[in-house]
């Protein structure tokens, strides 16, 4: 019974650029199960943001085995499937932006995907005010503020109905009102998520569990409510930390 709330599953998974010796990722395995939102904590380098890309099939494994939807996964072609179901949030907002109007850029999914042009208004028109972005339609984008930029960017992937989202430093270079924005429409959000973030006390309230990555490894997981987040002094600078409690293994 619980193989089959299993989403995602990684066994052992290498990857290196054919140009650099050392692995980005080296033996990961990694679990996600149906309605579970899990966090991916680490500093710059560590393998995370790859680890995304490696679920949506835009770099390919150097070794190990890797099953979404119960199903192996390797060729390109394998994850023609997995992107209809997965959505990825990109860290920079403008990676994913293009078209003139917040309107355009929601619409732009489900009319790539046949959708008559009614119908993929009346989807982004409701995506929109889902996200509390009713009056946004006619804006911009390239004039929104750094916010709402990451919010109608979320937009344009929960256009899809996703079963799983994929979002990648989601609070990176916001202020406080748009990072509080954020953690409540994740909290409302009832799909599993893999959520990429340096931040422990985001992760704390807006993930049930959490690994900790680094030099390509998977350090640790556990439950994020046994996260801490005040910090101690290191040789490298003041980080933050979870107690043995936390650890699973």
């Amino acid at each position: 019974m619980d193989g089959n709330n299993i989403i995602l599953e990684m066994k052992d998974v290498c990857f290196s650029y054919t140009d650099r010796q050392r692995k980005v990722l080296d033996h990961v395995s990694f679990k996600l199960k149906k309605g579970e939102k899990t966090g991916l904590i680490g500093t710059n380098g560590s393998g995370k943001t790859t680890l995304l890309h490696i679920i949506m099939g835009l770099v390919p494994i150097s070794s190990g085995n890797m099953r979404i939807f119960g199903k192996p996964v390797k060729s390109g072609k394998d994850f023609d499937a997995v992107r209809q179901k997965i959505g990825l949030l990109f860290q920079n907002a403008d990676d994913q932006l293009f078209s003139p109007t917040v309107l355009e850029d929601v619409a732009f999914g489900p009319l790539n995907l046949g959708k008559t042009p009614r119908q993929a208004r009346e989807m982004a028109e409701k995506t929109l005010a889902e996200l509390n972005l009713k009056g946004f339609e006619n804006r911009v984008t390239h004039k929104l503020s750094g916010g709402e930029k990451k919010l109608v960017s979320l937009a344009t992937v929960l256009v899809m109905s996703p079963e799983v989202l994929l979002l990648d430093e989601p609070t990176t270079g916001l202020d406080e009102s748009a990072r509080e924005r954020i953690i409540a429409v994740l909290n409302k959000l009832d799909i599993s998520c893999v959520i990429v973030s340096h931040e422990y006390d985001f992760l704390a309230r807006t993930t049930r569990f959490i690994y900790s990555m680094k030099d390509g490894r998977t350090e640790y997981n556990g439950d994020s409510a046994a996260l801490h987040t005040h910090y101690h002094s290191h040789t490298a600078g003041k980080l933050p930390h979870v107690h043995e409690m936390g650890r699973l293994g």
